[in-house]
C-alpha cells in the first residue's frame, strides 16, 4: 500500500471529544430498526444492549458496545487470487479501487451515455486488473441488461473472471450472498480455504441513515459475520439532509452508526473482519442533491480514517467523486484533491 495518514483535520481533542459524542448519542438517542429483525434484536438484548419494542428502538450503554467494538480485529487482509495483490488493511496504509454502482456509462464509441451492461462490468475489470495503481475491484457499475434475479451470481462471476485482484460488491439479499459464497468456494476449492483466505468481500449498506437499521442489509452483514467473510460497514449519510449539516455533527453520526454494525458484527462472531465503512457526504443545499466533489466531502472522508484509528478497525471509504457530468477540468481537480 501506499502511505497515508499525512493530512489529519482532526485534533486528537476532537477525535476523542467526536467518539465520545457518539457513545453518548448511542446510549441516549439509540437506534431505531425496520421489521424483520427479529433475531438482531434478541441478539443485541443478549448481549446487554437495551429494547424499547414499542418504539423499536436499541439503546446502545457505552460499555457493553465498545467491549463488543474491541473484539474487531485491528488488521483485515483482503486476499488477491495471485498473491501479488494482498491488500494488508492496518496503519496508515493506503490502497485504491474503484467503487460506485453506475447505471449509466459514457459510451468511448458513440460518445452517447447509455444504460451499463455486464460486458462494460467485465471490461473494466480487465483494465484495472491491468493497472498497478488500482489494487482492487470493487464492482463500479450494475448491469441493466440482466434480469435482477440473476444479478449477483451474474456480477461476482464476470469480476472474478476479469481480474485476480480483490473483488468487492455488494449483494442484494442473504440468497444472493451465499450464491457469491458458493462461487468463490468452488475456486478457492472449498469454503475453508476460501475463509482463510478471502479473495472476495461484500458492502453491507446497514444503516439507512440517521441511525436506523435495514432489514435486508443487515442480514447479509450478519451472515458474513458468521462466514467470516470481510464485509464493508457502509453508512452514507448526507450533511444538511440525513445527517447534521455541520460536518462534526455528521461525523458524531456516522461514527455512532459504525459502532453499532462493528459491535453487532462481534456478536455474531467474535473477531469478525470489518471494515469501518463511514462515507459521509453533504447535500446541495439549492437541489438537496449528493455533492461528493466538495471540500467538505474530501475533509470528512480524511477524518473517518482517525476516527477508524481511534477504535482501531481498518477503514473503507470514498474519494475520487466529482460533481462534474463529464471527465473534464472539473472532474481532474475534484478527483484528485479527494484522493
Amino acid at each position: 500500500g501506499l502511505p497515508g495518514g499525512h493530512y489529519q483535520p482532526l485534533t486528537r481533542e476532537q477525535v476523542d471529544n467526536l467518539h465520545e459524542a457518539a457513545l453518548s448519542v448511542l446510549e441516549k438517542t439509540g437506534f431505531s430498526y425496520e421489521a424483520g429483525l427479529d433475531e438482531t434484536i434478541a441478539l443485541v438484548e443478549e448481549f446487554g444492549m437495551q429494547v424499547d419494542r414499542g418504539q423499536s428502538r436499541i439503546y446502545f450503554p457505552r460499555d457493553k458496545i465498545m467491549e463488543q467494538v474491541n473484539k474487531a480485529p485491528h488488521g483485515v487482509i483482503l486476499y488477491s487470487r495471485d498473491g501479488e495483490n494482498d491488500l494488508h488493511l492496518e496503519d496508515d496504509r493506503v490502497y485504491l479501487g474503484t467503487g460506485g454502482a453506475a447505471i449509466k456509462i459514457l459510451d468511448l464509441e458513440t460518445g452517447e451515455v447509455r444504460h451499463t451492461t455486464l460486458r462494460d462490468l467485465y471490461d473494466l475489470g480487465r483494465l484495472v486488473d491491468q493497472l498497478d495503481n488500482i489494487h482492487f475491484f470493487l464492482r463500479p457499475c450494475i448491469p441493466k441488461d440482466i434480469p435482477e434475479a440473476l444479478y449477483d451470481e451474474n456480477v461476482f462471476y464476470a469480476c472474478l473472471r476479469a481480474t485476480a485482484k480483490h473483488i468487492m460488491a455488494g449483494v442484494n439479499d442473504v440468497d444472493g450472498f451465499h450464491k457469491m459464497l458458493d462461487i468463490a468456494s468452488r475456486i478457492a476449492g472449498n469454503l475453508e480455504n476460501l475463509k482463510a483466505q478471502p479473495f472476495v468481500s461484500v458492502i453491507a449498506s446497514f444503516a439507512i441513515s440517521p441511525m436506523r437499521l435495514c432489514t435486508h442489509s443487515t442480514r447479509i452483514m450478519q451472515e458474513a459475520a458468521r462466514h467470516q467473510i470481510p464485509v464493508a460497514l457502509s453508512c452514507a449519510p448526507m450533511a444538511g439532509v440525513t445527517s447534521p449539516i455541520t460536518m462534526a455533527g455528521t461525523l458524531v453520526q456516522t461514527h455512532a452508526e459504525q459502532l453499532a454494525g462493528i459491535a453487532i458484527c462481534q456478536m455474531i462472531h467474535p473477531g469478525a473482519p470489518v471494515l469501518y465503512g463511514g462515507i459521509p457526504g453533504r447535500a446541495n443545499l439549492w437541489n438537496l442533491g449528493y455533492q461528493g466533489g466538495s471540500v467538505e466531502c474530501g475533509m470528512m472522508n480524511a477524518a473517518i480514517h482517525q476516527l477508524a484509528n481511534h477504535v482501531k478497525v481498518p477503514n473503507y471509504n470514498s474519494s475520487g467523486l466529482t460533481d462534474a457530468k463529464i471527465p473534464d477540468a472539473q472532474a481532474g481537480w475534484e478527483k484528485a484533491m479527494t484522493t
